[in-house]
Order: structure tokens, then C-alpha cells, then sequence
């Protein structure tokens, strides 16, 4: 009789362990369909990237209210490389000493990534990625996009490309010091003929709002190095 009442007793045990998830979940999956989270309009975050085996650190720190978007990139074992883009569409590719001080100057029609580019992603369902449970999007053909389902931080953004970047830290409301997003002169100096190779004003920022350059060209980036 003992042994009856203990076997009754252990599926309620489960039940109630398992009763806080089901509560979170229960408003995610009651919805048809989710809708990705919108980026937060500061924030910092540190990205693994693996290149068919290249493999990079990445600090991305994206700063919506200023209209600028920074990555920081650490390739394994060797160059710390810069992209510093803005909202008028220019881009500074730069590195700085100890090593080589290069610097290209890219220009294109729009400005930085909007927090809602996700919006008219295709859902493709659920999965687990990272230890974590998944919402997944596919955006364009381009990026399969992985958000946590019960924080809606992102957790993987995979590239059609095969470049996979895996969000190791998120720290929304995270700001860069403002004198760190100053390119090095050098960008603004043709080294041949020592006239300018573009206006410095060109780093005023233009607020004309597009969506996407053509594809997010944050995730374009890593073709430029």
C-alpha cells in the first residue's frame, strides 16, 4: 500500500518541479507565431566568431540614439582590427599601433543596422542551440538568427556564408566613451598626396532611417578583413 502511494506521489513531484517553466513558456507558446525582439537601441556585446575555421573575438557595441555601430575584432592570434561605421554610410576599416596603420575608407547609400531589422523574418520554429532553447528566423536568405525564447536575448547568428557567431555577453544600456569612436587621423589623409581623402564633417551624422544596406552590413564586415 506504501509502494502504491509513493508511485502516485512521484509524477505530482515532476509536475510541480517542471509547473514555473511551463508558466514562463505558456505565453510564448500560446502565440501563433513569435515576433523577434527588437535590438535595444545601446548595448554591448561580445561575439565568438568561427570563419570556416577562422576564428575572431568581436566587442560589438551599437549606439542607435548616435547613430554609429563599432566592432572591435581580435583575430585569433594576430591583428586587433576596427570597423567604425556611422549613419551617413561611412565606414573606417582601421587598424592601429603596434601593428600596421592601414585604414580604408568604404562609403555606401545607407546608414548603420536598425533595431527592428528582424522585422518580415521568416520564423522557422523552435531549437536548441548553445544549451539554450531557440526561437529561430531566417532573414533575406543571408542570417538564421537564434533568440533565447524565455529572455529574447540573442544567442547565435548563423550566415548563409557558413560563418557562425555564437553571443557570449549582452549588456543592454552599455555605451562606449565617446572619444573612442574617433578614427585616427590617417583616415582622413591621403598618404600619396597628403590631401584630405574625405571631410572630416562627413562624420556629422545624417539621420535618413533605412532599414538595411542591402543586408546588414555588420554581418558583411567580416569580408572586408
Amino acid at each position: 500500500m506504501a509502494s502504491a502511494t509513493s508511485t502516485a506521489i512521484q509524477p505530482l513531484s515532476v509536475l510541480l518541479l517542471l509547473l514555473p517553466v511551463a508558466l514562463q513558456l505558456w505565453p510564448l507558446m500560446a502565440e501563433e507565431e513569435p515576433v523577434p525582439a527588437a535590438w535595444p537601441e545601446q548595448f554591448h556585446s561580445v561575439l565568438f566568431i568561427n570563419r570556416s575555421g577562422s576564428l575572431q573575438k568581436v566587442d560589438l557595441w551599437y549606439d542607435w540614439p548616435n547613430g554609429r555601430n563599432f566592432n572591435i575584432i581580435q583575430h585569433q592570434l594576430g591583428v586587433l582590427s576596427y570597423d567604425l561605421e556611422w549613419d551617413n554610410g561611412t565606414s573606417f576599416y582601421y587598424s592601429l599601433p603596434p601593428f600596421n596603420t592601414t585604414c580604408k575608407v568604404v562609403h555606401f547609400d545607407v546608414g548603420i543596422l536598425r533595431p527592428n531589422w528582424l522585422d518580415g523574418a521568416t520564423f522557422l520554429g523552435l531549437k536548441n542551440v548553445d544549451n539554450f532553447l531557440c526561437n529561430v528566423w531566417e532573414k533575406a536568405d543571408f542570417i538564421t538568427y537564434y533568440e533565447d525564447v524565455l529572455t529574447q536575448r540573442p544567442v547565435m547568428w548563423v550566415f548563409s556564408s557558413g560563418m557562425v557567431a555564437h553571443v557570449m555577453t549582452f549588456e543592454v544600456g552599455a555605451v562606449l566613451d565617446d572619444p573612442n569612436w574617433q578614427a585616427p587621423v590617417y583616415c582622413f589623409t591621403d598618404k600619396d598626396s597628403s590631401s584630405p581623402l574625405l571631410e572630416p564633417s562627413l562624420a556629422v551624422l545624417s539621420h535618413g532611417r533605412t532599414l538595411i544596406r542591402g543586408i546588414p552590413k555588420y554581418f558583411s564586415l567580416v569580408n572586408v578583413f
